[in-house]
């Protein structure tokens, strides 16, 4: 009985694992794909369309600018001021009870505050222990779970004039935190 359970679950962790894989592969493909063929639908003329929003993201990439460079340093600062690792240390029981390696609390932590910080802690993660280990996929994932949450809400809010920012801050880092237990829970049933 118990060979049985465990050679079900061994089939249904590859079965998930290979979907996985195939969905991963395909997912922008058939999503530009499905953006072109509902444009032609709706007769949306594609090329100006584009046009019109590669101008108005320029003008906007210009008026976030100084959003950009106060968020940044702000990162660079508590970076540099070793309040990741201080935290790290002080969450290790926490760590330990859900499960989550150590090494991948940086990520966690810079995550909803830097794309490319957390970019650069993912490939330090995958060049420590290798692009198909476990601890690389988990931070690849989490990454991919999770937003840059207080940067949007710096750049972007800012960039409109929005300064009453109300519920947005918890909304997203409650949404931040969901998707990276849901990531390491994941993570744990397909690559563990």
């Amino acid at each position: 009985m118990i060979n049985t359970l465990i050679h079900t679950f061994q089939i249904t962790k590859h079965f998930i694992a290979h979907t996985v894989n195939v969905f991963s592969v395909w997912i922008l493909p058939v999503m530009l794909l499905a953006f072109l063929l509902t444009a032609l639908y709706k007769k949306i003329p594609l090329y100006e369309t584009f046009i019109d929003g590669a101008k108005e993201g320029f003008d906007i990439g210009v008026r976030i600018i100084p959003y950009l460079v106060g968020i940044l340093v702000a990162i660079g600062m508590f970076r540099a001021s070793g309040a990741i690792e201080f935290l790290a240390h002080a969450l290790s029981p926490i760590l330990k009870l859900i499960g989550m390696p150590a090494d991948i609390l940086p990520l966690a932590i810079i995550r909803p505050l830097s794309g490319s910080g957390a970019l650069g802690i993912t490939t330090e993660i995958a060049k420590h222990y290798g692009g198909d280990s476990y601890m690389a996929r988990l931070a690849a994932v989490m990454t991919g779970s999770s937003e840059t949450t207080l940067y949007v809400i710096a750049v972007y809010f800012g960039s409109v004039g929005i300064t009453k920012i109300r519920h947005a801050l918890i909304a997203g880092i409650v949404a931040d935190i969901a998707g990276m237990l849901a990531a390491l829970f994941i993570c744990r049933l397909i690559f563990l």
